[in-house]
């Protein structure tokens, strides 16, 4: 298990940066160009709270979310139960080690959740095995190399080597969608609140002295392969 600071420490602060971020759907209209979800078996790797499960089902899915801190799958299969979803469900586990049988799956979803490079082998080895013949793997990580964030990101983390991370897709045989997305809160505190669980205490101090604003723009790598 690969421990998960942001989420596991700061649940709901979490959330407000689920709520703030990529309001204008830009990376669901991006999968759904790829492939349609209406009908389909979706899984999604790392689903935390369970943020995007009720989302993914209402675009017409089956959704399974698989997340291996206990304390998020009780509060994803809250959220399911608040919200009456009854086509998505939440199950304990391991990406290298997913709960699932073979070729059980059309979608594979992972956003901002594992598979950040090498190192993330195993999962992509038990992606093979439940994504069904024609299944679609979609992988959602920053792209540091533009955007505020991406500023803010390289600032924080320099040790992060993109151009090693984008060579390890290329040899996954992943092609690289470059989306820009955007960070758009409705208050002041919730911004602060949510970069200081994503960037170190002097960084964050740093970026958000000189942000103005309440919108900060985003750069994705949507990362995508057929089986």
């Amino acid at each position: 298990m690969i421990r998960s600071p942001n989420i596991w420490d700061t649940p709901d602060v979490y959330e407000l940066e689920n709520l703030a971020s990529d309001r204008a759907g830009v990376i669901d209209t991006t999968i759904d160009a790829l492939h349609p979800l209406t009908g389909t078996d979706v899984v999604d790797i790392g689903c935390g709270t369970g943020f995007h499960l009720p989302r993914l089902a209402g675009r017409g899915a089956r959704v399974i979310g698989v997340e291996p801190h206990l304390p998020l799958v009780a509060s994803a299969r809250d959220r399911l139960s608040d919200a009456g979803t009854r086509t998505a469900s939440v199950l304990a586990g391991d990406a290298e080690a997913l709960p699932l049988a073979d070729a059980s799956a059309d979608v594979v979803h992972a956003r901002w959740a594992y598979f950040f490079g090498a190192g993330c082998e195993p999962g992509l080895a038990e992606v093979a095995r439940v994504l069904r013949r024609g299944g679609l793997a979609v992988v959602v990580d920053n792209d540091v190399t533009r955007s505020t964030f991406g500023a803010w990101f390289r600032r924080s983390y320099p040790a992060y080597d993109p151009v090693a991370v984008q060579r390890f897709w290329d040899r996954q045989g992943f092609t690289t969608e470059l989306l820009t997305i955007a960070w758009t809160f409705d208050h002041r505190d919730d911004l602060d609140a949510v970069t200081r669980i994503e960037l170190p205490p002097g960084p964050a101090d740093e970026v958000l002295a000189a942000h103005e604003g309440l919108t900060v723009d985003y750069a994705v790598a949507l990362r995508w392969k057929r089986f």
